[in-house]
């Protein structure tokens, strides 16, 4: 009987249609029941995320339900596939298990009659009456804004409307993470971890600072101010673009769009994007600058507290002065340009004065350490900053001129162009400039006249012979090449390896480029200068750097590519923060870029090129994080039928060079599928084959690699920053097609034709891959019995570094 009244009880409850998108007063959704957008973009029903068992009411998109945008009951999980959603006469949304009590009511403090209850094509449920809304989702934000919904705080109490992060990919309930705006000085926008601040992400002074501005709708914003602070933020709605910005729980701040099929999403930003987006990276009057190497360094006229700490990169101790401020000796400001502004911890600001009463104001004040015009007002504003400058970086922006700071120093620490030196100084100064130079002049006419005819006669020997080669390669002059670097200034230092250093640069036309000047002490010469420039100039393929010239005077030979903002692949997988940047999608698409650049190379070009150098290192990406192939001063290429070729000049990188090449100088388009082959095991695992470490006693990557394809265990291999975004076939697929590439015998690795199409189709049956080169009876490292039948000549091994 209890059995039949249930049922009956069961038919007389409104059930709700799966194709509408509204519910009346009294009707109920159960689990397993949707609501739908009218566009049909979003879902509202109960789900279990994750591994959970436990139900949750949520909105999703249609084409991607694993994509949760808001939960309800995020503190208070249904157990069991019982939960029933009511509105209720008055407008109340309630969530109730079976004909259990009460688990979550939307509270609604107005009550309305005949309320309606609608998923909006923004995604945004409400309840309305009479076309107004007396209840809405987007007033009550989870961990994802969407166009439309409106993040705020109120000037007054502090309280407001902010993203909060899900505890982890399996409970959606409040997190410690958060993303809001903070008046506290300069408007900002943070992400906090409770009260701690973990990233200062744009600053607002009329425009957002730092922020990507643009036309296109998927970057527009509104906001509202009162008195200079930001009151709101939001992104209209356009029913075009799908759009989302979430906090996620692993403590990144990304922003998506989706693509135009609409069945996955493309990741436009991630923050914290680098190291230096952290929150006072470098300590207390420190400044990071991400290009450098180490990112910190103390402002002029300070240096390390603790240079024991700086010496082994622990820079939180900050900085101290060479000379403490002191209102009786001549003080006067070093400006620093394009530098995120310090954190408004101890500040004063003035919107109604000039910039000379700003600097006089602080002057006159001995606690003031600098001040800035926040607003880029041409003066007519003042922020003036006390105590330690925390929290600096580096810093340019599009969306405007970058900010500068003036920071206060004694006379001492100023250079000749430095505010408040003394007339008498300048004299002396000036005087003794002169006759030195004189004396300079004459004695470099005599030295420059003789090595610009040495030069002259070098430079034409080289051309010759370049000429002879049918190089087509565009010539820079140095004077260019000094300009655009700023005269090769540590400022625009990015990077340094076996090459030498690498600079960025920025051409008069606007153009920004990678400079790679050979040191003088390099281990590579003119024979690899000469290879790289005959070699890339002759291919073109979106997955190879393009190099845009070079330049060759007196000693000085430099090559000129692209620039790569994002660097090289080994800053992301390898890097504990960055890594979470780079979802499943992304890293099949780097794989699949790189397999179809090394194609190419040795099969579609004019020239069969073998690379013999491919690393994570030398896989650069650019602003889409689009992989590209670059540095081939080691390359070789092939002609005709030759298919192998033997060498006593073993060079490469430790870890990505196959047994054959390493042990006998032998190198083929095999060595190159079997450094392709450790890259994508690499790329999947976030691990290093070198040096790799795994509590089960695998030797090395490889051998890991080759266990688990025996044993079906390949997802076991995935990095799990990724274990929410990945494609179990395509991981497996990689994960395979990697170990055939590293199997000992050369001959058994598959050409590339055959490596893009295993990574490419979808049902591909593949050949069960054999023991991996290096999987050496309980050794992974390299051994003298292991080289006793290597060629008569000396076989050197170099290990060269990242370029």
């Amino acid at each position: 009987m209890k059995f039949l009244y249930a049922a009956l009880y069961l038919l007389t409850i409104p059930r709700f249609s799966f194709a509408d998108d509204r519910l009346s007063a009294n009707q109920t959704l159960a689990d397993g029941d949707l609501l739908i957008s009218q566009s049909q973009i979003f879902e509202l029903g109960f789900f279990s995320p994750g591994s959970s068992t436990s139900r949750f009411l949520g909105i999703w998109y249609k084409a991607t339900p694993d994509i949760v945008v808001w939960v309800a009951n995020r503190e208070n999980p249904i157990t069991g596939l019982n939960g029933v959603l009511t509105l209720s006469e008055t407008g109340n949304l309630i969530i109730t298990s079976a004909q259990g009590p009460t688990i979550w009511s939307s509270n609604s403090s107005t009550t309305a009659s005949g309320p309606v209850l609608q998923l909006l094509n923004s995604g945004n449920l409400v309840v309305g009456q009479n076309s107004s809304y007396i209840w809405q989702s987007f007033d009550h934000p989870g961990d994802t804004r969407l166009p439309g919904m409106t993040l705020m705080q109120n000037i007054g109490d502090g309280d407001g409307k902010y993203l909060t992060s899900w505890k982890s990919g399996d409970d959606p309930s409040m997190g410690e993470l958060s993303y809001r705006i903070q008046n506290q000085g300069l408007s900002q926008t943070i992400i906090a971890k409770g009260k701690e601040i973990l990233n200062r992400v744009v600053f607002w002074n009329g425009n957002f600072v730092g922020y990507p501005t643009s036309q296109d709708p998927a970057w527009r914003v509104e906001v509202e101010t009162n008195k200079g602070r930001l009151v709101s933020v939001r992104q209209p709605y356009y029913d075009s673009v799908h759009a989302r910005l979430t906090m996620n729980y692993s403590g990144f701040l990304q922003r998506y769009v989706m693509n135009e099929e609409k069945d996955g999403w493309i990741l436009m930003i991630a923050l914290p994007h680098d190291l230096c987006d952290g929150y006072d990276v470098c300590g207390s009057n420190g400044i990071c600058k991400i290009y450098k190497n180490p990112v910190c360094e103390c402002l002029r006229g300070f240096h390390p507290a603790s240079e024991s700490e700086w010496s082994v990169f622990e820079w939180r101790g900050g900085c101290t002065r060479n000379l403490s401020l002191d209102c009786q000796r001549e003080e006067g400001f070093l400006e620093v340009k394009g530098i995120k502004f310090p954190d408004s911890l101890n500040f004063r600001l003035n919107t109604n004065m000039t910039n000379d009463e700003c600097r006089d104001e602080c002057l006159n004040n001995c606690n003031c350490t600098a001040y800035a015009d926040p607003f880029f007002s041409n003066g007519s504003s003042c922020m003036m900053w006390f105590g330690d400058l925390i929290d600096m970086r580096e810093y340019t922006t599009e969306s405007g001129p970058a900010p500068s700071i003036h920071i206060r120093v004694p006379i001492s620490e100023l250079d000749n162009k430095g505010k408040g030196l003394s007339r008498k100084t300048i004299i002396v100064i000036a005087t003794v400039s002169t006759l030195a130079m004189l004396i300079l002049g004459v004695a470099v006419w005599g030295v420059f006249m003789r090595i610009r005819r040495k030069r002259r006669g070098y430079i034409k020997r080289l051309d010759s012979k370049m000429a002879a080669e049918e190089l087509e390669l565009p010539l820079f002059d140095l004077a260019t090449i000094e300009a655009a670097t700023d005269s090769f200034s540590e400022q625009n230092l990015i990077g340094q390896g076996g090459f030498g250093p690498v600079y960025k640069g920025n051409l008069s036309v606007g153009e920004v480029i990678a400079v790679k000047r050979m040191s003088k002490i390099s281990g590579q010469g003119h024979e690899e200068f000469k290879t790289e420039i005959n070699l890339i100039a002759k291919l073109q393929h979106r997955n190879l750097v393009r190099i845009l010239g070079c330049c060759v005077e007196g000693e000085e030979k430099m090559l000129i590519y692209e620039y790569m903002i994002n660097r090289s692949l080994d800053h992301f997988i390898f890097d504990q923060r960055r890594r979470a940047l780079l979802n499943w999608s992304k890293r099949f698409e780097i794989i699949m870029g790189i397999a179809r650049g090394l194609l190419y190379l040795h099969h579609d070009s004019r020239l069969n090129v073998i690379h013999r150098d491919l690393k994570t290192s030398n896989i650069l990406l650019d602003e889409n994080l689009n992989a590209k192939i670059s540095d081939f001063g080691l390359a070789r290429m092939f002609e005709g039928d030759q298919t192998i070729s033997t060498t006593t000049r073993v060079v490469g990188t430790y870890g990505y060079m196959a047994p054959e090449y390493a042990f006998d100088g032998k190198f083929s388009i095999k060595s190159d599928i079997y450094s392709l082959g450790v890259m994508i095991l690499e790329i999947v695992s976030g691990q290093k084959n070198r040096g790799f470490k795994h509590p089960s006693c695998y030797k090395n990557l490889l051998e890991q690699a080759w266990h688990f394809c025996k044993e079906g265990r390949e997802l076991e291999m995935m990095d799990p920053c990724y274990k929410n975004s990945y494609v179990e076939s395509q991981v497996k697929r990689c994960v395979q097609v990697g170990s055939l590439c590293i199997q000992n015998v050369a001959e058994e690795r598959p050409m590339m034709p055959a490596v893009v199409l295993m990574l490419s189709t979808e049902d591909a049956v593949l050949p069960q891959p054999r023991k991996p080169g290096f999987f050496l009876h309980g050794d992974s490292s390299f051994s003298q019995s292991n080289a006793s039948g290597s060629t008569g000549g000396a076989v050197t091994i170099t290990d060269i570094e990242a370029r």
